[in-house]
């Protein structure tokens, strides 16, 4: 199948920009930033940047916490025709230096909050050639101030794109096992998504207002959140932290349309009290997606705050939205919906074999929104795919009407005895009862079973039930093979920077004690 060409990012947000030349694109409590001023100043940095050398291709980096210079910052990288590298807040410094010296980046674009991180890292980049700083707190007396990137008045340069080859970003992947891989997202990946997702979520240029409290940096709030209002004309407010509170204040405030989220927050969203409710009454869905939301955790948000919350899903490498349950549709629960337009979504088996209806097998996405490959992975590439056809990595099936399911990530399947147990199964089981807040499965090797399931769970406060309890929740309403066979009770589960439960540090803790325990013995 061949993908036609699309605009180029800066050619779609200069047309926008026209359009709705005086409409506020970027909102705050107290002031909004029109259309023609975000394209004004991204044009400045773009002309800063070729000041400083930049040229087209170039990797630049952007380290910045949810702000109206994020935009200001990735629009202006690729206005110069070089690809935005957004690093991840939460990552380390050595992890960052990694991402950095494999991405090959040339400069680095900060926030002054990460200036200490800066400082940790920057040692190890010989080739990062200048560092530029939102704010006045440089990390280093050498380094550039934003502030007069987006006052340049040096000419904007103006690079011919080829949008179905040139990069405009790389996202680099959570790395679940080994380093972080670089996916390479071109000018067509991003734009033909941003269309899809407009198309899909139905959303009013001119009249939405999207509430962007997940982490800029991360897929889903870059290409839902900022891509696609920038470059269609709907308004974002950008909020640097999850704060129950604050998060309602803004919504009041900016009178945002709607709310996007991880199944996480809208979990912590349930504890929000009840005169602060009324603080939504603008909202008219709610979007979650980035991880699998428990049934039970829908069910409780959408009849407390009378808004319904449209799953949908997509990895990374698919720039990222795949499908999502239709908003003015048959919304069905456990499901992430329907393919958005231009996407298609098959379900395969493990020798790249399409398999039919109701059946599990390893979900597969074709279109123009599928990545160019993974950066300098060329072998990682070529198993990443079955033909045009991107594997996710995702265990799932296809209903009859179309709606995909997705049963478990395809790494966290547990084995024991011979059969297959899902941990989002168990984990759907265990959020229904009332005294859990939070729960997470993995596996662990057992000599006898070949694996076992183990919870990790989070009461609610003050509950005091007992892991004996749980087990015996568990038999009362699963299969043998799927009850865990160990329950641990914990203060907190790890989370990345999006909310997403980071089921690869609970596999660390556990082999950990594992390891403690035969050195005792």
């Amino acid at each position: 199948m061949t993908f036609s060409a699309t605009a180029s990012i800066p050619e779609m947000m200069r047309n926008t920009a026209q359009r709705f030349s005086e409409q506020p694109a970027i909102l705050f409590t107290d002031h909004s930033i029109t259309f023609a001023t975000v394209d004004a100043r991204s044009d400045a940095v773009a002309a800063a940047l070729a000041e400083q050398g930049v040229t087209k291709g170039d990797r630049i980096a952007l380290y910045c916490i949810n702000s109206a210079e994020f935009a200001y910052a990735y629009a202006g990288i690729v206005k110069a025709g070089a690809v935005v590298v957004p690093v991840n807040l939460m990552l380390n410094p050595r992890e960052i230096a990694y991402v950095l010296k494999d991405a090959g980046v040339t400069g680095l674009i900060y926030h002054q909050v990460m200036g200490a991180g800066v400082t940790a890292f920057r040692g190890e980049l010989p080739e990062l050639r200048f560092a530029v700083c939102i704010g006045n707190e440089l990390a280093s007396s050498e380094d550039l101030l934003f502030e007069d990137f987006t006052h340049c008045a040096a000419p904007v340069p103006q690079p011919e794109f080829d949008t179905l080859n040139d990069l405009a970003a790389i996202l680099y992947t959570s790395g679940t096992t080994g380093h972080p891989k670089g996916a390479m997202l071109t000018h067509s990946n991003l734009v033909s998504n941003t269309t899809s997702v407009l198309a899909a979520l139905q959303l009013q240029p001119g009249e939405d207002r999207l509430l962007v409290v997940l982490p800029m940096f991360h897929s889903f709030a870059a290409t839902v959140g900022t891509l696609t209002p920038l470059l269609h004309g709907v308004s974002f407010a950008p909020v640097p932290k999850f704060d129950p509170a604050a998060v309602s204040e803004v919504i009041e405030a900016v009178k945002a349309t709607v709310f996007l989220g991880v199944p996480s927050m809208y979990n912590v969203l349930l504890r929000l009290p009840e005169e602060q409710l009324s603080r939504w009454a603008s909202i008219r869905y709610c979007v979650s997606g980035g991880a699998a939301m428990p049934e039970a955790i829908m069910q409780q948000f959408e009849a407390r705050y009378g808004v319904p919350v449209c799953e949908g899903d997509g990895p990374t490498e698919c720039s990222p939205v795949t499908c999502v349950n239709p908003i003015d549709g048959v919304r069905k629960p456990a499901s992430v919906g329907l393919p958005v337009p231009d996407v298609e979504m098959e379900i395969y088996d493990d020798e790249g074999r399409q398999i039919g209806i109701d059946k599990i097998g390893e979900i597969c996405v074709r279109g123009p929104n599928v990545m160019k490959g993974y950066w300098n992975l060329p072998e990682a590439t070529a198993e990443s795919f079955f033909g045009e056809w991107v594997r996710t990595g995702d265990l799932g099936y296809k209903d009859g009407d179309g709606y995909l399911y997705i049963v478990d990530r395809k790494k966290d399947m547990i084995i024991v005895n011979g059969m297959n147990v899902y941990p989002r199964m168990v984990e759907e089981l265990l959020y229904t009862h009332p005294a859990i807040l939070e729960a997470a499965v993995v596996g662990e090797p057992s000599e006898l079973h070949g694996e076992i399931p183990v919870a990790h769970v989070v009461l609610k406060e003050g509950e005091a039930i007992t892991t004996a309890d749980i087990k015996a929740f568990c038999r009362d309403n699963l299969g043998r093979h799927e009850v865990p066979r160990k329950v641990l009770l914990v203060a907190a589960l790890p989370k990345n920077a999006a909310g997403k439960i980071l089921k690869r540090e609970l596999r660390k803790s556990g082999e950990l004690e594992r390891g403690i325990d035969s050195r005792e013995n």
